[in-house]
């Protein structure tokens, strides 16, 4: 066996193209072998639960709401049956950051995995729809005989068949996204009237019908390929420690086949006897041998049919395996590196933030800000007035009735104009005119800072804080001058 890295180099010569375009810029059809083994039936596994987690989403709730919402049209949004509001855009960009490290920290430990087990993108065309496609039309070499026959009464319904299936399953994925973004109800009222009721969310429907469509029926692993960055990001983010699917050079170079009646054990080759199969078994069309590439999702097709191989030639399995570049050639397995540490520390820090800022977080924003154009008032009972207009933001389901008081400086009240009390709906915003008046003698200066508290049942759930605007001067000024106008 060999054992010396110089006797095998990677041929670079694969970087200049992409398995999927020929010399003329042409799309190439890729047409993987149907995949079978341990790895395959995992992934059977995690998808079946992954995708069941995805069409029963909308129907989960948590306390009467949704597990999820992202209403982008309402701007409204339900994360485990929390609601969360444009006023909260700062722990939205606290969540984007905490989970786009996570995803570095994911991916220079464990590469592209995410790609291959748990994306939707790759779930649906590999477990979706390509199973569907090699139950109507077969396994690869009969997929290529069908394409390259003319058209007869088999290939017309077989193709008719798969396509109609595919546009019945993008139709279901469409409703099941837009009933993430508008809710369950609202996507059935869409579906149970006419189109010309709602006119708007139909359109939407076919939209998303017709990009799902063409997705997984044409465009298919374009879209990991040459759309989704996460395979350039990856590009940037491995080392030689992050472990991915990566073929042993060491132990399966020089490659050789067997010939006829030569066992194993006697070919004066390494382990890989150029079967092939790990190319015709891969999604992207990509050669593992040639090492890491951007375009592999860690699919796993290639190790199962290579540890099948081996199985057939008496070699251990394990030729092509989860493995780093630093365990296959230094045989070293090391994880915890510098880089880890670092993103694990930063990741760390924004989740103590991020609960944080969640922990402490209102469940009612108060916006108060004067009325533009007004000055202070002086009133007959001594004291200095200044217009407000109050907003309440209620970010709960259900309706509450607040209670706003002055905290600082002392004496100083806060009235509604039409003495009327704070009720605001539920998901709902009250807007009302308040006058602050702060007693004479209380006042430190021409511009004062007023702190003001909202109470819900006797509880103090927010601060705010108002500036406040009085006569100009010393307060001993201010004071001298109002007692000489009386």
């Amino acid at each position: 066996m060999v054992n010396t890295e110089e006797v095998y180099q990677f041929d670079e010569e694969f970087r200049d193209s992409i398995a999927t375009v020929d010399e003329q810029g042409k799309r190439i059809w890729i047409y993987p072998k149907k995949p079978s083994g341990y790895y395959h039936r995992l992934r059977i596994v995690v998808t079946v639960f992954l995708l069941s987690l995805l069409f029963a989403g909308p129907f989960l709730k948590i306390g009467g709401q949704p597990l999820l919402l992202l209403n982008i049209v309402e701007r409204k949004f339900v994360v485990f049956g929390q609601p969360f509001w444009p006023q909260d855009f700062v722990i939205l960009a606290i969540t984007l950051i905490t989970f786009f490290v996570f995803i570095i920290l994911f991916t220079v430990v464990f590469g592209r995995v995410w790609c291959g087990w748990m994306c939707p993108q790759t779930l649906f065309m590999e477990m979706v729809f390509r199973k569907i496609e090699y139950l109507i039309e077969g396994d690869a070499p009969a997929q290529r005989r069908l394409n390259k026959e003319p058209l007869t009464f088999e290939k017309l319904w077989k193709k008719t068949t798969k396509h109609i299936i595919f546009i019945l399953i993008s139709l279901l994925i469409s409703h099941t996204v837009l009933a993430y973004i508008i809710g369950v109800q609202a996507t059935y009222d869409i579906i149970s009237h006419s189109p010309t009721e709602n006119m708007a969310g139909f359109i939407a429907l076919m939209v998303f019908t017709g990009i799902f469509y063409g997705v997984y029926a044409r465009f298919r692993e374009q879209a990991c390929i040459a759309v989704c960055p996460y395979g350039r990001l990856q590009g940037v983010l491995l080392v030689k420690d992050s472990i991915v699917v990566a073929y042993d050079w060491l132990r399966g170079e020089p490659r050789g086949r067997l010939k006829k009646n030569e066992t194993a054990a006697a070919a004066k080759h390494g382990d890989c006897i150029d079967c092939k199969l790990c190319v015709h078994v891969c999604p992207t069309g990509i050669d593992i041998r040639n090492g890491t590439q951007l375009e592999c999702v860690n699919c796993t097709a290639c190790i199962d049919a290579c540890d099948d191989v081996m199985l057939k030639i008496g070699k251990p399995k394990g030729l092509i395996r989860f493995a780093s570049y630093n365990s296959i050639q230094n045989r070293i397995r090391k994880i915890i590196t510098p880089r880890v540490i670092a993103y694990s520390v930063v990741l760390v820090a924004l989740v103590g933030i991020l609960t944080f800022v969640l922990a402490t977080r209102s469940d009612v924003e108060t916006t108060i800000l004067k009325v533009s154009g007004t000055l202070y008032q002086r009133t007959d009972d001594g004291y200095i007035s200044n217009l407000y207009n109050v907003e309440f933001v209620n970010k709960t389901f259900h309706e509450i009735s607040l209670v706003a008081k002055v905290e600082s400086p002392e004496g100083a009240i806060l009235q509604r104009v039409d003495g009327k009390p704070i009720v605001v709906p539920a998901e709902g915003i009250f807007k009302g005119v308040f006058f602050i008046k702060i007693p004479r003698q209380a006042l430190r200066g021409a511009r004062t800072v007023v702190r003001i508290g909202i109470y819900q049942d006797g509880e103090l759930i927010e601060r705010v804080k108002a500036k406040f605007i009085g006569p100009v001067g010393k307060s001993s000024d201010v004071k001298s001058r109002l007692e000489d106008e009386e």
